[in-house]
């Protein structure tokens, strides 16, 4: 309602996540719930919030296991860098449901795992999203030579817990958007001296283009509101054929410079993203890239069904086949 009592005309809505008022204001219809971080009862998995960027006010919910034996407690950890999904314009990494898939995520992998709050489309319109992830990960990379800040206590899961020649970019969704583009410049810069980025993991990546493949001819529905979503979180002269969302155009990162040594790329078969993902599979093998690269298909499933539901036996199956990848060494099997 205006202030005179009047309704306030909806100038845009970006189905089915937000709702854009002519008065400016904002309404999110979805990734709106939060719960506080702390000690997960079921997996023990302790967590806590951090500001990792005071200028900007980005934040991390950060994961630890609660290791009580001295033993485990003095290993160095794998380190996951999470990226949360949500076409770059809702959610957060206080959402319940991140927060249930993520504990489950760290019990079964035993990592720290790094969840980073970026801000969110429209008030912060892309690139801002990938300029905060990078800073989060810059952040993360300062705790390599001891110099993580001000606040030690903090800091102490990253600098005492963490083998920096393990680390791993995962994200869903538009998280895997940003874990391949970051990857590249981790590769590109100095940070890439102090992390080692061993893999990425891809689930349900948010890859698009101008033109409909596979289920996007048939499905214009869905084809058209991806479309809206892109369109309206990044405004950009080449519009859903961007370098940022389609990694095959011109102007977009050669894929055999892919900043890592293994990829797993997790698709749903009735995910409109599904062929996107796919295809990203195929080229990336393909490509020249020295790397080793698996992809996975869950049959009967949708877009993020293991974020929805973490408790299925999918949701599970993918939480081990996740953790699998993280912890392995050495050969690592191709699959279609």
């Amino acid at each position: 309602m205006g202030s005179t009592g009047e309704a306030v005309e909806v100038s845009i809505e970006v189905f089915p996540y937000l709702r854009v008022y002519k008065d400016g204001k904002v309404e999110r219809l979805a990734g709106t719930e939060v719960v506080p971080a702390g000690l997960d009862p079921e997996t023990l998995v302790l967590s806590k919030d951090i500001v990792v960027v005071p200028e900007t006010g980005v934040s991390a919910r950060i994961y630890r296991p609660n290791n009580n034996n001295s033993t485990e407690s003095d290993q160095k950890l794998p380190l996951v860098v999470y990226f949360h999904g949500g076409a770059f314009c809702i959610s957060s990494t206080a959402d319940p449901k991140y927060h249930a898939s993520l504990n489950n995520l760290v019990a079964e992998a035993n990592v720290i795992l790094v969840s980073v709050n970026y801000r969110l489309a429209p008030e912060f319109p892309l690139p801002t999203a990938f300029e905060d992830c990078w800073a989060a990960i810059q952040w993360v990379a300062s705790h390599v030579n001891g110099d993580g800040g001000d606040n030690h206590d903090r800091e102490a899961w990253l600098k005492e817990s963490v083998d920096f020649e393990k680390v791993f970019l995962v994200g869903d969704s538009a998280g895997s958007t940003l874990a391949h583009h970051l990857s590249f410049r981790v590769k590109n810069s100095d940070t890439g001296r102090d992390l080692k980025v061993c893999g990425i993991g891809m689930i349900n990546p948010y890859f698009w283009g101008k033109d409909p493949i596979g289920m996007e001819v048939s499905d214009e529905f869905r084809k058209k509101m991806v479309d809206s979503w892109w369109m309206f979180v990044c405004a950009s002269e080449e519009g859903c054929d961007d370098p940022l969302i389609n990694p095959f155009v011109d102007g977009a990162p050669s894929l055999d410079g892919l900043g890592c040594d293994k990829v797993l790329v997790v698709v749903a078969e009735k995910d409109i993203l599904r062929d996107r993902g796919r295809l990203y599979y195929k080229k990336l093998v393909n490509s020249g890239w020295p790397g080793k690269a698996e992809i996975m298909e869950f049959e009967d499933e949708d877009h993020v069904f293991h974020i929805f539901d973490h408790t299925t036996d999918k949701a599970k199956s993918l939480i081990k086949r996740l953790a699998s990848f993280i912890n392995q060494d050495g050969a690592f099997a191709f699959a279609v």
